[in-house]
């Protein structure tokens, strides 16, 4: 595979990437970890307008469904140590250039939330990373995942009037990872934490129960689920444990999640991850933030019938990744919080 790559931005720790239909184009949202603005991009990566210029502290994104720009977003989850003050924001566009930022709901340590379709309705989902805080690194206070309709309009909720969610799923320390699975007509969540790798699938019915099916006990950072080998049946990717080093790959074999590959170097601090069609193959990228902070391909060999990776980048620190498309061609846009950079590379 070909790599061209093109820095498209600095930003201090830019950290969460979203898609944000505008104007009736398709647009980027960069956001920073810190106390820093959140930028507008177009996909050729051209800064079009800043969001907002504080407070930052953002770890999630996601366009409301049906509008023309507005979006959710985390603000003030600066670390796990210092995100008391966390909350979910909603952020609507006025057309001039102007972007109103109002509270939906505090949610202290909420650190990643997504939209997901339920057969009926569609929910916010949200999770916290831990429910309490003592001391720098205290884990003590397990983490919880949430969960509320989300309204069909969001004009009317602010500091006065906020959202209420309801615990779905309680007891999960470091719960650190997610990722939309998305179906025909529901999506399932993906949850990663310390005690393992959850499945959420939404109530068949409004004010229904969701349905929680963990997949694996091992320490998780982040998993997503891709069908590497092309046999009908997904594999689950995982980065282990908590900002872990390393990166396995699961599949299903009599009815349970076997390990059936480790990637064989240390990945220190692997954060970025991404999963789907890459140049016409299922594959995964994982950018990891300490030591050669690389960005890794993964991918089945179907000649050899293994397994295999590919470094795109070096030296880069990802944070997140997204992958889009421009007039037919792949790019995967990173945030390379090491060392400030906004970079999209260009794959064929």
């Amino acid at each position: 595979m070909k790599i061209e790559k093109k820095i498209v931005g600095q930003l201090e720790k830019c950290y969460a990437i979203a898609p944000l239909h505008y104007k009736g184009k398709d647009h980027i949202l960069v956001a920073a970890e810190k106390q820093d603005p959140c930028l507008l991009f177009d996909l050729e990566g051209k800064q079009e307008e800043v969001v907002w210029e504080g407070p930052g502290g953002t770890m999630s994104m996601v366009q409301v469904p049906g509008t023309d720009g507005q979006f959710l977003a985390t603000h003030k989850f600066y670390s796990p140590n210092d995100s008391k003050e966390a909350k979910i924001v909603v952020v609507t566009p006025d057309g001039q250039g102007k972007w109103k930022v109002e509270t939906l709901a505090e949610l202290p340590f909420v650190h990643r939330f997504d939209i997901i379709r339920g057969k009926e309705t569609r929910y916010i989902i949200a999770c916290t990373i831990k429910s309490d805080h003592r001391c720098k690194d205290d884990w003590t206070s397990p983490g919880k995942v949430y969960a509320a309709e989300l309204p069909e309009d969001l004009s009317g909720y602010n500091q006065e009037h906020q959202l209420e969610f309801r615990v779905i799923k309680d007891d999960l320390t470091k719960n650190h990872g997610y990722c939309r699975i998305e179906g025909e007509k529901t999506d399932v969540a993906l949850v990663s934490s310390q005690e393992g790798v959850f499945q959420f699938i939404p109530p068949e019915k409004k004010d229904g129960e969701w349905k929680v099916i963990q997949l694996i006990q091992d320490p998780t950072s982040d998993a997503v689920m891709v069908d590497f080998d092309g046999d009908g049946m997904e594999e689950l990717l995982t980065i282990s444990p908590f900002h872990g080093d390393s990166i396995f790959i699961y599949k299903r074999q009599g009815g349970i999640f076997r390990k059936v590959y480790t990637y064989p170097r240390p990945a220190e601090f692997s954060h970025a991850i991404f999963a789907g069609a890459i140049c016409g193959i299922q594959a995964a990228v994982i950018g990891h933030r300490k030591g050669e902070r690389n960005l890794i391909l993964f991918y089945y060999d179907q000649n050899k019938k293994e397994y295999a990776s590919q470094i795109l980048d070096t030296q880069a620190g990802a944070a997140n990744v997204y992958k889009y498309h421009v007039e037919g061609k792949e790019h995967i846009l990173a945030t390379n919080r090491e060392i400030n950079e906004i970079a999209i590379y260009k794959l064929s």
